[in-house]
């Protein structure tokens, strides 16, 4: 029986790259960082869920045939893949405080049905909801915020 998720992917081109955007920006922990013939795995997560972790992948690295591998650097350049939600007990704080990190936000802290919610970007382009959830659903107010 599934028990949850473990790990998930982030596509990335320049892997250590993005282990500094997650780690130095996001102040995520790194879990695993070890070369594994000729590809390197490396795992990050946040300090507060460590059972959770992103499994930053190459675009060129192996498992990727040459025609899907040229797709998704396309996808993943222009900005067209949403790689997940974060949760945090407070967005704008969070939204303040990644900003000045250099942190590309795509939308500011808005009010939503479920919440506030910002949008950012990773150093490839995948995108990520910042996400502080409410207590109560509220779906009168309106989704465009």
């Amino acid at each position: 029986m599934i028990k949850g998720l473990g790990i998930t992917t982030v596509w990335t081109f320049d892997q250590e790259r993005t282990k500094a955007f997650f780690t130095e920006k996001l102040d995520f922990e790194v879990h695993d960082d070890l070369a594994m013939g000729d590809m390197r795995w490396i795992t990050v997560g946040a300090k507060d869920q460590p059972d959770v972790e992103l499994a930053l992948m190459s675009l060129d690295g192996p498992g990727l045939d040459p025609e899907s591998a040229e797709a998704l650097k396309k996808l993943v350049s222009k900005g067209a893949l949403g790689a997940g939600a974060f949760r945090t007990d407070n967005c704008r704080a969070d939204y303040e405080t990644f900003k000045a990190r250099g942190v590309e936000f795509l939308q500011e802290p808005k009010e939503r049905p479920y919440g506030v919610e910002a949008i950012f970007r990773d150093d490839n382009g995948n995108w990520y909801s910042l996400t502080e959830r409410s207590e109560e659903l509220d779906f009168s107010k309106d989704f465009d915020g």
